[in-house]
């Protein structure tokens, strides 16, 4: 059996075609269902419907085989994962932002983000001094008040952020979805596994 981990949202809708291409489709709606762990079409294969911040959690520790997740999740896990493909689906990019036309603040930066290793990371090898306050959503709001004087954050369109007065400013990273594997599993299920990786491999490469 092949265990693959995925989570609700953009990331599923965009995945579930590219599995269809390799003959994989799951035997119910993983978006209605209440059902964690969903057969598909294929006898060997099925679906692991968890947080996306868990995808990679549930691969390293081999609880699944497979996973797609965010590089900015993936960035900010670490851990020891095979990252062999990346599916060129759910593209963003990981950016700071400020207020709009906030000068620079003097002294420490006090920066609001979920993704908290990230943060102190970039701003290591800038050599700047910083505070990182964790939030965990409504990022926007942080400067608004006077919580923090920028956040880091995926941004699509900007449109939230133009909402709200603020403006990307520093690009810290592309993001897309990729495809991870279990490093014990690439070892004892690497025919079946490598078998669904190029099936993928040629289903991207179909779409650029």
């Amino acid at each position: 059996m092949l265990t693959i981990a995925l989570s609700k949202g953009r990331i599923l809708d965009d995945t579930l075609p590219l599995l269809a291409e390799a003959g994989i489709a799951p035997a119910e709606n993983p978006e209605k269902s209440r059902k964690l762990i969903i057969p598909t079409t294929r006898d060997d294969v099925q679906l692991l419907i968890v947080r996306a911040t868990d995808v990679p959690t549930y691969v390293e520790h081999g609880a699944a085989d497979l996973g797609v997740a965010g590089k900015d999740v993936l960035m900010e896990y670490g851990g020891q994962l095979y990252e062999p493909l990346d599916l060129n689906i759910a593209r963003c990019k990981l950016m700071t932002a400020g207020k709009v036309g906030a000068p620079e603040p003097k002294g420490r930066l006090r920066v609001a983000t979920k993704f908290v290793n990230i943060a102190r990371r970039y701003y290591a090898e800038q050599g700047r001094q910083v505070e990182i306050i964790k939030l965990y959503g409504s990022m926007e709001l942080a400067p608004l008040v006077g919580l923090a004087d920028k956040i880091i954050d995926v941004v699509d369109t900007g449109n939230t952020l133009r909402a709200n007065g603020l403006e990307p400013q520093e690009l810290i990273a592309h993001i897309s979805s990729r495809l991870i594997v279990n490093k014990a599993s690439m070892k004892m299920k690497h025919a079946e596994l490598d078998t669904l990786i190029q099936a993928l491999r040629q289903a991207v490469e179909a779409r650029a």
